[in-house]
């Protein structure tokens, strides 16, 4: 197993960031390797985390991948208006590129996929639904599909989490925002009849944000775009996450 800290230039975000990854094997251990190309997983922090690890390292020598993981501060993984705020774009852009260029990894949709938990959740599948030419499956855990939600907050007003400057900076016009392609709403209804990524849901049944995972569940049905979704026992937290990272990984490399 080898581990790598990246630091580079980022153009999206002009400025330098970092990214860190983890290969399944080294030349050492190549022989010991399962007989299947090496897929990409890139795994999506939450609101306040930064780049990290909780998918169990022993799956990706199972199945066989890389994982990388961005950091992507708070911005829910969308392009901000301001220079120097385009995190869409470094992820489902800039940083698969320098997977392929780089590594070799993220050749294309069929070997590269996305898992995030809440703010990385909506990441993942606003991210794959961007970008489904080069994203292939999509986990999202607990994800913080608040877009309804923070629709028409007015200045001034605070939702306990953050306020209306922290929600217009990353969604922009928070009265058009339903509308908007910040909405992984309305991505799904622009790609309708077109490919689309794979999509894994779950969350806890007593997680805050299990109503807004519900409503996009039903929404999906609604659209007739066929995903897996799932509830369990669990909060908004690690201990319901280690648990089901596993089955999406599972779901994802079958």
């Amino acid at each position: 197993m080898a581990f790598y800290r990246i630091e580079y230039y980022s153009r999206a975000l002009h400025r330098q960031t970092e990214f860190r990854m983890i290969l399944p094997n080294d030349l050492r251990e190549k022989e010991t390797l399962p007989d299947r190309p090496t897929r990409t997983l890139f795994v999506l922090h939450g609101y306040t985390g930064m780049a990290e690890n909780w998918v169990p390292v022993e799956l990706t020598r199972k199945y066989n991948f890389a994982i990388i993981m961005p950091t992507a501060e708070n911005s829910f993984y969308l392009n901000g208006e301001a220079t120097g705020r385009a995190y869409q774009s470094m992820l489902g852009e800039e940083l698969v590129d320098y997977a392929r260029s780089t590594f070799g990894l993220a050749r294309g949709p069929e070997d590269t996929y996305l898992v995030g938990l809440s703010m990385g959740g909506f990441g993942a599948l606003h991210t794959g639904l961007a970008y489904p030419d080069r994203f292939g499956k999509i986990g999202a855990m607990s994800s913080a599909l608040i877009v309804h939600g923070i629709a028409h907050m007015k200045p001034g007003e605070d939702n306990g989490v953050a306020n209306y400057d922290y929600y217009r900076l990353c969604f922009g016009d928070l009265e058009q925002v339903e509308e908007s392609d910040s909405n992984p709403e309305t991505l799904v209804r622009k790609l309708k009849g077109q490919r689309m990524p794979e999509i894994y849901m779950c969350c806890g049944t007593e997680d805050f944000l299990i109503e807004e995972n519900r409503q996009f569940h039903r929404f999906l049905e609604a659209e007739g775009v066929p995903h897996e979704y799932h509830e369990g026992p669990g909060a908004h937290d690690m201990r319901f996450w280690s648990e089901h990272v596993v089955k999406v990984v599972d779901w994802m490399m079958a």
